[in-house]
């Protein structure tokens, strides 16, 4: 998993209330046990039109979308089915944190899990950031995981809760079993001993 500490980017904004994981990855896609190319089916069914031909309106699909790395999601983002393939098919297609006021339950837990970071902040700084990216698309906010908090280009910071486990686990990129494995050595000073 790769570390998160900082990033620093232009947002794409889908503002839909209750996406739900079927179309951020729908079930067609769920056959594969590899993450590769999984970022090319994000959002298929809203992106593709029926003969495979990008639907340019769709905001992934636009320029000013390329290379960013921030999703500003409306409410209960990643509802509906259990799939790790959601997470999967935002970071293949470059993600490494998205953005809403909350968001289901796996989804945020297959979320952190695979180095996706689910930034969960008030409706009022969720509000405010919306106006901004709506405002001036090509405004770049920096999250900061340490920090718990996300920065506007004026400086001002909304905070974000998150878990600690979870936090140390995106700080060192590592998933649990690599937390677990990072103890090595004491376990096995602890096994010699009996």
């Amino acid at each position: 998993m790769n570390q998160f500490t900082t990033l620093k980017s232009r947002v794409t904004p889908l503002l839909a209330n209750n996406i739900d994981t079927d179309q951020i990855i729908p079930a067609r896609y769920l056959k594969v046990t590899d993450k590769t190319g999984l970022g090319e089916a994000l959002f298929a069914d809203w992106r593709y039109q029926a003969d495979g031909a990008p639907r340019p309106e769709f905001v992934l699909n636009k320029p000013e979308s390329h290379g960013t790395h921030i999703l500003l999601a409306g409410d209960n983002f990643g509802c509906g089915s259990s799939r790790e393939h959601a997470p999967w098919a935002l970071v293949g297609f470059g993600f490494r944190a998205v953005i809403s006021t909350s968001f289901a339950d796996i989804f945020r837990n297959n979320a952190l899990k695979n180095g996706l970071l689910p930034v969960i902040l008030e409706p009022a700084a969720h509000h405010r950031l919306v106006a901004e990216v709506g405002e001036d698309p090509s405004i770049e906010l920096a999250i900061d995981l340490a920090a718990q908090t996300v920065t506007l280009p004026t400086g001002e910071k909304f905070n974000f809760p998150i878990d600690r486990f979870s936090k140390t686990c995106l700080l060192q990129g590592i998933d649990e079993l690599g937390y677990l494995l990072s103890f090595e050595a004491k376990i096995r000073v602890y096994e010699e001993g009996f």
